[in-house]
């Protein structure tokens, strides 16, 4: 038997094994995302139930359930090119554990909140989840061309998108369930939030481990500046300037009907919370069969 094994047999194994340990990575990202988006939309929905459950004037019931959609939004604008510069000077699976841990502080402040039953606290959880998605999602995204193949990519995306909208669907019903279920304890709904966190934590060290896309990148601390230079650099590009608009107008009008569904199960269908619930998940459930779909119909074409 021959001492060494010969260099071509080496670069094939290793082109063997390159796709098995990227593929891990990518389901241990995707099952961090599902965690992330699971706790974001089961705490957002657990606070606008229990608003609707303090019997509040109609006028300061809506206008506190908006509030709470306008605290989960906000941070995406406020944060994410911060998130893009983690991910660009950092590596991505780096950013990713530290948003993690972040998550974890975040449901400890939850879990205070509901034990204090002030609802500002409550509404600031919901704040300071969604500024973690904001911090992670550029990572998120920009882990995908690193883990997999460029043929595999519109289908990793598709992959990503029905796990984003099944998390959704999940944290949605099991938010109203929470607020139905643990009413004037919502302190052990926090300690279920919390307990995912960890378990996303875990599913966070799986993801492969990649280098830092630009390590020289400077922060810019003038975050609309960014936007504004971003936005020109966007515009220059039709076809990217549409798919950014339609994407926009997909969630505005995606957050716009998730509202109406809320106070429409309460008012017209006189819906507890969680047979509420089951309407939002409907639109989920559209739409991550949609994102999956399109992924396929694609046919690995990156457009």
């Amino acid at each position: 038997m021959p001492d060494s094994v010969p260099a071509e047999t080496v670069s094939a194994r290793r082109s063997a094994e390159t796709p098995r340990v990227s593929r891990l990575g990518f389901w241990s990202l995707i099952a961090t995302q599902f965690q992330g988006a699971f706790n974001d939309n089961a705490l957002k929905f657990l606070v606008i139930f229990l608003i609707i459950g303090n019997n509040l004037s109609p006028d300061e019931e809506e206008t506190k359930v908006l509030l709470v959609g306008s605290l989960f939004s906000l941070p995406f604008i406020l944060f994410s090119m911060t998130g893009g510069y983690f991910a660009d000077r950092y590596s991505k699976r780096t950013v990713t554990i530290w948003t993690k841990v972040f998550e974890i502080s975040v449901m400890l402040f939850a879990i205070a909140g509901f034990a204090l039953h002030s609802l500002p606290m409550s509404m600031v959880a919901v704040f300071l989840a969604s500024t973690q998605g904001a911090l992670f999602g550029p990572s998120k995204y920009g882990l995908l061309p690193e883990l997999l193949p460029e043929k595999e990519l519109s289908w990793g995306n598709g992959v990503i998108e029905l796990g984003t909208f099944l998390a959704v669907i999940t944290g949605t019903v099991v938010g109203a369930h929470l607020s139905d279920a643990f009413a004037g304890r919502q302190y052990y709904s926090g300690c279920v939030f919390l307990a995912c966190s960890v378990i996303g934590l875990a599913t966070s060290f799986g993801i492969s481990k990649v280098p830092a896309a630009d390590p020289a990148k400077t922060f810019r601390a003038n975050f609309l500046g960014d936007l504004w230079e971003q936005g020109k650099f966007i515009r220059r590009d039709h076809v990217l300037w549409l798919a950014v608009a339609g994407n926009t107008y997909f969630f505005f009008l995606g957050a716009l009907l998730q509202f109406d569904i809320v106070f429409y199960g309460r008012d017209v269908l006189h819906a507890t919370a969680t047979r509420g619930s089951f309407l939002q998940a409907a639109i989920a459930i559209g739409i991550g069969l949609g994102s999956l779909a399109a992924g396929y119909l694609s046919g690995g074409k990156i457009e």
